[in-house]
């Protein structure tokens, strides 16, 4: 199963790891799709970037909200409520907090993006406000957690490699 580890980590594309903290696999983990009438779930992804390096950590994730659209095979998110908690982190931390990316669930052992997500991705890609040149898409799968790397220039999207070498 997914929480067999403390972290995960995986190698981003160019340079550095990105680790999703055990306490955001757990939260993410709680909405994996193991019953056979399970609705999408998902949110945003929220972390730091570590200084003197090019390591990330995703720290925290949104749940879903009320006014988030969830079926079987689809999860869209109500934009407002998880901007707040964006804003929110933000400045209880001074800062250091950051939107990520996003997260979803799929009810398939070994997740793979559909077209939709990924025409989903680049949309947010073009349209997000961040400040580094990526962001991160994770799908959390019946057995195993996924994740891609999007760039914010030519808006493709690469698989990460689970197993970094670095320490974050």
């Amino acid at each position: 199963m997914i929480l067999n580890k403390p972290d995960l980590v995986f190698q981003r594309i160019h340079t550095g790891n990105i680790k999703i903290s055990l306490e955001a696999l757990k939260r993410m983990a709680k909405f994996s799709q193991t019953a056979p009438d399970a609705s999408e779930a998902g949110g945003v992804l929220l972390g730091r970037f570590i200084i003197n390096s090019d390591d990330i950590v995703i720290d925290e994730v949104t749940i879903p909200h009320k006014g988030d659209r969830r079926g079987r095979f689809s999860f869209v998110r109500n934009a407002v409520s998880h901007q707040k908690v964006i804003e929110k982190k933000w400045v209880q931390s001074c800062g250091t907090c950051n939107y990520l990316g996003e997260w979803h669930t799929h009810p398939e052992a070994f997740p793979l993006p559909s077209s939709r997500d990924i025409n989903d991705w680049k949309r947010i890609l073009r349209e997000a406000k961040f400040y580094s040149e990526s962001l991160f898409f994770v799908i959390v799968g019946t057995e195993l957690v996924s994740v891609w790397e999007g760039f914010k220039e030519s808006l493709e999207i690469k698989p990460l490699a689970q197993g970094g070498t670095q320490n974050v």
